[in-house]
């Protein structure tokens, strides 16, 4: 997993002192867009003094973690522990540590009279922690105090509950020596390899020599922590409190100390090493949850067996809700490996067969192969092929993905109306397969965009909407941030509708975030405020009298004419087109007018003049005539070939086909994008020579 190109630390300065966070803390805040936030947060939560909570709360801890340097400015993390009550705090200024000194243990090296530390006090039994950092005073062989440098309270997301209790006399000297490596053996990289938990210490050098070290935990699934052939550890950095105070030290000195610890056996393994933060690479999509990167590259690790005086028991549903919400790394491993083979058709299973209306079923796929899923946006659709009978080639259709990037299977949800989707619904069972390659399209929800989100389908149109809600939803779940949603949509009757029950659902796990607004054609059988909350469809009045027209994002999906009204009308009440994004059907299209601010080039003009088409791989050609109306995937069929297409509308992306010689231009201005020696064939005819000549069009087909 070590890709080193992926990596983007940088050293930085340390700023001044006055200063709520330090240099690389507000980078990463920067990086994230919550500089000015945090700058407002740190005046509040980061203290110089224990307040009365925190004093009452860490005489009730059985362990705490330390975070030290040594004389060689290595940092290492320590997990030490004694019966409640070895934390005490006389004063809000001090905090007591009734704990003896240890040679066995690396990090005693950081501990004495004088000396920065960082520490995490954390109850595994009820998921509450409070953090401190300072200096070490009045140290002797069996206790210490630390001067409150800072101290704040740390959110419990992402540990899991375990019961503890203690097999030996924790003032008792350990006897066990430690074993000193160089590298991880096997018995290091198993531990971490079940790990959900682990303690991570790093430290910072402020203006005039001030040292800082922090100390603090890390949890998720087991298998979390990824330990390549090399030792090089890789760690996803979850959704958290932006303090970025691990990753902040780490950008600033890229140094990081670890503790990993068996619970069962009181085994302890403490590695130091070199760091390195990693914001980008296809790594951290494939990770599910993770939003960055960081690396350790161990320089010495210290196994110590039986270290610890104390033994934990993981609680039954002791898994954090937040840990749940996460990947692993066979996970993403599998899913690196199918981005690789994006442009393949891969066998998919069918695993399950849910009916969402009269017209409409959903198929939920998963790899035939078992290997990964493909990465996709909410709002992308599925290409399929598949073969029909009474058909001499495979068919190829697309269909929107009502699922989420965050669920297990792909989920297409099919209406009934033409020969592909007939034969889905008639002939398709649990346990066959099609074949699939990797999601796409440019109609999708835009990402790292908070504003409020207006969606409004039209029928099947509500396919890529389930989709959206339901990665919403998990982003609000999986960063207690949910984005505000109205969803607005129309059906003929209640019979047509689908998805009633999921929706409901959705509603209530988005915690009063999403407003549903139903519109009935045919209210016949239907209850008023029950069933649905306007009759007739979705247009600018039903908007104006709903809608409180804000910084929105509108998101339109749904037959030609329901769409067109509605950005026209949106258009009409100065909305940005930007702002309006939209699905077509099939060969229809949009016609949008653009903003004043938003310069689109004009479309070459078309060929006047009769075209010979190349197409290379079949080595064989044809004559495009412009009288005869005919698009290239046209021209290409009449001379037998069969280009794989779909939508003949430009809006899908299938028919993209290299450019190798000529140009290309569109009658209507396809949807799909398109680069500049890229065809979508389905639309595009030959352009009209700069020079006037004929120039033969080779597409690589």
């Amino acid at each position: 997993m070590n890709t080193a190109n992926t990596a983007t630390s940088t050293p930085v300065m340390p700023p001044k002192d006055s200063e709520a966070w330090h240099q690389g803390e507000i980078e990463m805040q920067e990086r994230v867009g919550v500089r000015q936030q945090m700058a407002d947060v740190g005046k509040r939560v980061l203290r110089d003094h224990l307040i009365d909570q925190h004093r009452q709360f860490y005489p009730q801890l059985p362990f705490a973690v330390f975070g030290t340097v040594d004389e060689n400015d290595n940092v290492w993390a320590t997990l030490r522990a004694n019966h409640p009550g070895f934390l005490s705090a006389s004063d809000p200024y001090h905090l007591s540590v009734n704990l003896p000194r240890d040679a066995y243990d690396p990090a005693d090296a950081g501990m004495g009279d004088g000396k920065p530390i960082g520490m995490i006090g954390i109850e595994l039994h009820t998921r509450r922690r409070n953090r401190l950092n300072g200096r070490i005073t009045a140290q002797t062989n069996t206790k210490f105090d630390i001067r409150v440098g800072h101290s704040f309270g740390n959110c419990p997301q992402y540990i899991r509950l375990r019961d503890f209790e203690f097999v030996r006399d924790p003032m008792a000297a350990p006897t066990s020596k430690p074993e000193i490596s160089g590298e991880l053996d096997d018995r290091a990289r198993k531990l971490i390899a079940k790990a959900d938990t682990f303690f991570v210490a790093t430290y910072v050098d402020r203006d005039g020599g001030h040292r800082e070290v922090d100390a603090s935990h890390r949890g998720g699934k087991p298998g979390f922590v990824h330990v390549d052939t090399d030792g090089t550890l890789t760690i996803p950095d979850f959704a958290g409190n932006q303090f970025f105070n691990t990753l902040g030290n780490i950008l600033c000195n890229p140094k990081a100390g670890l503790v990993f610890t068996d619970f069962a056996t009181g085994d302890v393994l403490q590695i130091t090493g070199d760091a390195e933060v990693i914001t980008e690479g296809p790594e951290i999509s494939a990770f599910k949850g993770a939003e960055r990167l960081w690396r350790v590259f161990p320089r010495k690790s210290v196994w110590r067996a039986s270290a610890l005086p104390i033994r934990w028991r993981p609680q039954e549903e002791g898994m954090s809700p937040n840990s749940l919400l996460t990947g692993d790394w066979e996970s993403a491993e599998k899913k690196l490996a199918a981005m690789s083979a994006a442009q393949q058709w891969r066998s998919f299973k069918v695993v399950r067969i849910t009916e969402e209306n009269h017209l409409i079923k959903s198929f939920h796929l998963e790899p035939a192969d078992q290997g990964g899923m493909m990465s996709f946006n909410p709002g992308q659709h599925l290409p399929i092929r598949v073969n029909v009978a009474g058909q001499d080639k495979p068919l190829i259709r697309t269909y929107t993905l009502s699922s989420a990037p965050s669920d297990a299977h792909y989920r297409i949800s099919v209406k009934r109306e033409g020969a592909v989707s007939g034969h889905l619904h008639d002939n398709l069972n649990v346990g066959d397969t099609l074949e699939a390659r990797a999601p796409a399209g440019d109609f999708s929800l835009l990402p790292d965009i908070k504003r409020p989100m207006a969606l409004m389908a039209g029928g099947i149109g509500i396919t890529p909407m389930m989709s959206m809600m339901r990665h919403a939803v998990y982003e609000g779940l999986r960063t207690r941030n949910f984005r505000q949603i109205w969803l607005f949509y129309a059906a003929r009757s209640i019979a047509d509708r689908a998805f009633d029950a999921e929706i409901v659902e959705l509603v209530k796990a988005a915690q009063g975030n999403i407003r549903i607004i139903r519109v009935l054609g045919d209210p016949d059988g239907a209850t008023p405020r029950k069933d649905y909350e306007a009759s007739g469809y979705i247009d600018m009045n039903v908007l104006r009298a709903i809608l409180p027209f804000d910084d929105f994002d509108f998101y339109l999906c749904g037959p030609p004419p329901f769409m067109q009204g509605l950005y026209d009308g949106l258009r009409g009440l100065n909305i940005a087109d930007k702002r309006i994004h939209a699905e077509a059907f099939g060969p229809a299209s949009l016609t949008r007018s653009r903003d004043s601010d938003d310069v689109v080039p004009e479309l070459p003009r078309a060929s006047s003049k009769a075209t010979k088409v190349v197409f290379a791989q079949s080595n064989r050609s044809a004559v495009w005539q412009p009288d005869a109306n005919k698009t290239l995937l046209e021209v290409a069929e009449d001379a037998g070939l069969t280009p794989e297409a779909s939508c003949r509308g430009g809006n899908c992306g299938t028919c993209r086909t290299k450019i190798t010689q000529g140009s290309v231009t569109y009658k209507n201005r396809p949807s799909a994008k398109v680069g500049p020696d890229e065809a979508l064939i389905c639309c595009a005819i030959p352009a009209e020579p700069e020079d006037g000549e004929p120039t033969p069009l080779f597409l690589s087909i």
